[in-house]
């Protein structure tokens, strides 16, 4: 991970996902790279071929929000996409990320006794759980970081069904949330990099936070669980946010909840 040039490493990478036909331009003949070459990528967006070079190399780090929004739109980027280019060029000051969790939320988890509840910060690690969410799953234990129990962790890729879709979806989110500047998420992520699907996804610079969203569990004592999930961010500490995990009323996956513990 490049940190001191992550905008023109995520430029490069998103030219490099936009197919020539669907920019409206010549499939045909030899091209020697995938996407869009930068000529092509500059004349969609308005600027010229050096200063794309210099924006994709680092020189120049600090475009205007009038090329951003030229270069989201030509580069085929969705709301989460062209946010997190607007970041990268315009990155907000990171308060210090609080690894404690206040008592006042640690009993909202414990109040939430029928139902999985942890606090994760920006870059993943589990700061604090209920008795529910630690049966759930071990991942969900404070000191955890669950980035590296589903890329690294052999039971934690047996615990998901859809293990490729919530693989997709953590290093979407973690790209999209963690402070890439950060040292100790420079070595989370070289330490992820040893798994080749973390590689080939973290290399598609994909941006989606954590979104609320149905996930499916293959539990080794309960079976299988359909839950709901809830990111609802820490007033406050805006760095840490809470997950909740529900079942729909009346369904196997509430019954199978009542006997995680």
């Amino acid at each position: 991970m490049a940190a001191d040039n992550l905008l023109g490493e995520f430029l490069k990478a998103r030219r490099g996902r936009v197919a020539p036909g669907d920019a409206a331009l010549p499939t045909g003949g030899r091209r020697r790279v995938a996407g869009l070459r930068r000529e092509e990528l500059a004349r969609l967006a308005g600027i010229s071929e050096p200063y794309l070079v210099r924006l994709e190399q680092g020189v120049d780090r600090h475009p205007s929000p009038q090329v951003l929004r030229s270069l989201a739109r030509a580069l085929e980027l969705d709301a989460d996409a062209s946010a997190h280019l607007l970041a990268l060029a315009v990155p907000a000051a990171v308060p210090p990320s609080r690894t404690d969790v206040s008592p006042d939320v640690q009993r909202l988890l414990d109040a939430w006794a029928d139902r999985p509840a942890y606090v994760r910060d920006r870059r993943f690690d589990v700061l604090a759980a209920n008795k529910r969410a630690r049966a759930l799953a071990p991942m969900y234990e404070p000191g955890r970081n669950l980035a590296e129990a589903v890329f690294l962790d052999p039971a934690s890729r047996r615990l998901f069904p859809d293990w490729a879709e919530v693989a997709a979806q953590t290093a979407a989110a973690l790209r999209a949330e963690a402070d890439l500047t950060d040292p100790r998420t420079a070595r989370l992520v070289a330490g992820l990099e040893a798994d080749e699907e973390f590689r080939r996804l973290w290399a598609r610079h994909e941006t989606r936070p954590a979104r609320d969203e149905l996930k499916r569990f293959a539990h080794p004592v309960v079976g299988q669980l359909a839950l709901r999930r809830q990111a609802l961010t820490v007033g406050g500490a805006e760095d840490q946010v809470i997950i909740v995990y529900q079942a729909k009323d009346g369904s196997p996956s509430e019954a199978a909840l009542t006997r995680l513990l």
